[in-house]
């Protein structure tokens, strides 16, 4: 029996369309930033992963309000899902943002994208290629032609496991789209040979299906890459620097409390994602980011470069953004 929070969902145009419905229609007026107290209200779009925690921290813990911020959340499936939304000023923040689409966005000039505040990296065990329990596939090397599901197709799952398999010499899968929800039932029915899950789904499918761990995605050249980040636009952070520096100190506070308390993470998740608190304990945390790194961006977009996801030498330091405090 697949478990409640791997089963499939709506199709994956359909959860598309709600998403942006669902954010279109509940945003604030891009020109009217303030709440009935005075405070900067914000947008936040994010995804249920454990990269999102130190939203949840902050909020909770009044560290958005300590700053003079009214922080709405908005839950997504996939974080581009929200940058209509975001390009359109009814999400001013997406938090969870997988950096390898947003930077190939930047480059192409369809999104002005700006990194507000860097979020997790890599970290051992918290995103894993996993194969089903008697599956015949018992080293990386097998996965040579074989059919990985991934979250999205070209972005950082695929990227850092052709940098893995690449590193030992491995031929590389072929990938296949499916949503981290129906990966569990995607793997139990032999519609792949493997799927790359991150937390809180990969600990779901190991305990559920008993799936193996075939690959650590934080390993070789991937290990600590930074993964994702809280993107905004240019405009916004021109037009709003106050709120949006407010909102840097806030989750670059949440981090810290995340980085050096992981039983404040575990205390968030069952809030937001559908693990319960029991399977909480259990989970594999990335390491949250405390600082932005130019030099370990720079790693990630070299990396996109070698395999084609960048056409230029695009320097992730340009895309930070610079604010007053």
């Amino acid at each position: 029996m697949t478990p409640r929070h791997l089963r499939a969902g709506p199709g994956r145009a359909l959860a598309a369309v709600v998403a942006v419905l669902i954010l279109t229609g509940t945003a604030c007026d891009s020109d009217s930033h303030s709440d009935d107290q005075g405070r900067e209200r914000l947008t936040v779009a994010a995804l249920p992963l454990t990269d999102a925690a130190a939203l949840y921290v902050a909020r909770d813990r009044g560290l958005f309000a300590k700053e003079g911020l009214d922080v709405r959340i908005k839950p997504v499936q996939q974080s581009v899902q929200a940058l209509p939304a975001l390009l359109k000023g009814q999400v001013d923040v997406i938090a969870s943002a997988n950096y390898v689409t947003y930077l190939q966005a930047a480059e192409k000039g369809t999104a002005d994208v700006r990194i507000l505040a860097e979020g997790v990296r890599a970290a051992p065990h918290m995103m894993d290629v996993l194969v089903a329990k008697d599956s015949a596939i018992k080293t990386p090397a097998d996965l040579k032609g074989r059919t990985v599901a991934v979250n999205l197709l070209n972005n950082i799952q695929s990227l850092t496991l052709n940098a893995i398999l690449d590193a030992q010499g491995a031929g590389r899968p072929v990938y296949r789209q499916v949503p981290f929800p129906q990966m569990g039932p995607a793997l139990q029915r032999g519609q792949v040979d493997a799927v790359h899950a991150v937390e809180p789904f990969d600990s779901a499918i190991r305990g559920e299906l008993g799936a193996r761990v075939l690959l650590d995605g934080d390993s070789g050249p991937a290990a600590s890459l930074p993964l994702s980040g809280y993107v905004t636009t240019r405009a916004f952070a021109a037009r709003h620097p106050k709120a949006a520096a407010a909102f840097r100190l806030a989750i670059t506070a949440a981090s810290k409390i995340a980085a050096r308390d992981p039983s404040a993470v575990r205390a968030e998740l069952p809030k937001y994602t559908k693990v319960t608190a029991s399977q909480a304990k259990a989970i594999r945390l990335p390491a949250y980011a405390t600082t932005s790194d130019p030099a370990q961006l720079r790693r990630l977009t070299r990396l996109m470069k070698e395999q084609g996801l960048l056409n230029t030498s695009l320097d992730p330091a340009n895309l930070l953004v610079t604010l007053p405090r």
